[in-house]
């Protein structure tokens, strides 16, 4: 019993977390019940693959708030269904809710990930007055790979540089993203099986795919607000990939909240997220103007 013991002492020591930035607002989200819209298709009829997402939209609420949320896996796999949860509890809180597929690499390298994410914020604009969305209102939330992801969207978006073309836009730019265990820097990694499959090669051999795959490096004072939150015992992404992306996106005057969750690692923080979930939906609720 001595391992469950020492297993269970984890968890619950590992529910302390460091916040920066902690807000002195509340909101408080009234409980709704929501309906899904499964196995949908967002992608192009002439797109590479076929791409599917989950849509909740919550009951009895007009002109809603919405979010894009993407699952983690390496870039290489798993499935939106790891972020069904997450998707429940923002529609239960009045989010309509965009849970997508993305393609995986080796097959399909970067930037292919980041366009499928632009088609599908563009698909929630053209799907707006049947979903009754508010698309000035649309966020984005993601874990690990995920995370990336969407920081990348977030921040090419407001840079407007060359990944920002021809899938991009205006449209394609959350107004607040929340990203957990996000690998933030690819440049740090050197070398490694997911990153080198993602991006084609190391570093050595495609340094400007390392740089330009790298949310950092894309930060701009039109940046949208970020709240980012990692495992403090995070050895697959390590802990500076936020605490550095934090500096960095604070140092161009971009509101940024960060929890650092004590005694977790990169899996143990998606599946023991203790209050950070909560925290990053109180987020959005704020940018968004929830609580006025």
């Amino acid at each position: 019993m001595k391992p469950v013991a020492s297993l269970v002492a984890l968890l619950l020591l590992g529910g302390c977390a460091s916040h920066l930035n902690p807000p002195d607002q509340t909101i408080y989200f009234e409980e709704t019940d929501w309906h899904m819209q499964q196995q949908v298709r967002y992608s192009p009829e002439d797109w590479p693959q076929a791409l599917f997402a989950d849509i909740y939209l919550p009951d009895d609420v007009q002109s809603a708030p919405a979010v894009l949320l993407v699952h983690g896996g390496g870039w290489e796999g798993r499935s939106r269904g790891d972020m069904d949860s997450i998707a429940e509890t923002l529609a239960s809180r009045g989010f309509a809710v965009m849970n997508i597929d993305y393609r995986f690499a080796p097959a399909y390298r970067f930037p292919a990930q980041l366009h499928d994410l632009q088609q599908a914020m563009h698909w929630l604009h053209r799907q707006s007055t049947e979903l009754d969305i508010d698309t000035r209102r649309i966020g984005a939330f993601g874990y690990s790979s995920g995370a990336h992801l969407v920081s990348l969207l977030a921040l090419v978006a407001s840079e407007g540089g060359p990944l920002d073309s021809p899938y991009g836009g205006p449209e394609t730019r959350p107004v607040a993203v929340v990203a957990g265990g996000t690998p933030s820097d690819l440049r740090k990694f050197g070398d490694g099986k997911l990153v080198e499959q993602f991006l084609g090669g190391t570093i050595e051999t495609h340094p400007e795919a390392y740089t330009a795959a790298s949310p950092v490096t894309h930060i701009t004072a039109d940046a949208p607000p970020f709240f980012l939150y990692h495992g403090a015992w995070d050895s697959l992404v390590p802990t500076d990939h936020a605490t550095d992306f934090q500096a960095a996106l604070a140092a161009k005057g971009i509101p940024t909240e960060m929890e650092i969750l004590r005694l977790r690692g990169h899996i143990t923080t998606f599946l023991f997220s203790g209050s950070a979930i909560d925290d990053g939906i109180q987020f959005l609720g704020r940018q968004m103007g929830m609580g006025d």
